[in-house]
């Protein structure tokens, strides 16, 4: 799958005169195997290190822009936490919600698209032509609930990850 999806990025870079150069195949494979997570430049530079102890953090900084631009990750804002990025399987335009907790952090993904008559709606009365959208919900996970609660032994939520950690659920 990992090689497969290199090769189609490779394929898209050729397309726009750029190269996939040792280090922006290092970053692409700390994204795809942590594709599970929302990551910050610093925790994608971090890992590549381990990898291309060369890298510069400009570097990585450099190749995130041209991932995004050419819609192989997503750019993430979140408020005080800054950027984070995810990969983008299949370099798909529609993505996923994003539920945020606000007192651990955490990211957690919804992939029921609830949006769809709205677009609709938007469409039909303003004459506007929606080509996408993005649903961030803040609130607080099941884990902070029942901490706030005082339960100990409360099972992880389905559709998350545990504080902290910024994972994506849902899946």
């Amino acid at each position: 799958m990992v090689s497969r999806q290199l090769s189609d990025i490779k394929e898209l870079l050729a397309e726009k005169d750029l190269r996939l150069t040792p280090q922006r195949e290092a970053i692409l494979r700390v994204l795809v195997k942590h594709a599970d997570l929302h990551l910050s430049a610093d925790e994608i530079y971090r890992r590549t290190k381990d990898e291309c102890p060369d890298i510069g953090l400009a570097t990585v900084y450099r190749a995130l822009e041209i991932f995004e631009n050419l819609g192989i990750i997503h750019k993430l804002q979140f408020g005080e936490e800054g950027s984070r990025y995810e990969f983008n399987p299949e370099f798909q335009k529609h993505y996923h919600h994003h539920l945020i907790c606000l007192s651990c952090g955490g990211i957690f993904e919804f992939n029921e698209d609830l949006l769809d008559d709205i677009e609709e709606a938007i469409s039909e009365r303003t004459g506007f032509d929606v080509v996408d959208h993005s649903l961030r919900v803040y609130g607080y996970c099941r884990q902070c609930q029942a901490a706030a609660r005082g339960a100990s032994d409360v099972p992880p939520a389905d559709s998350g990850s545990g504080p902290g950690t910024n994972g994506r659920g849902g899946e």
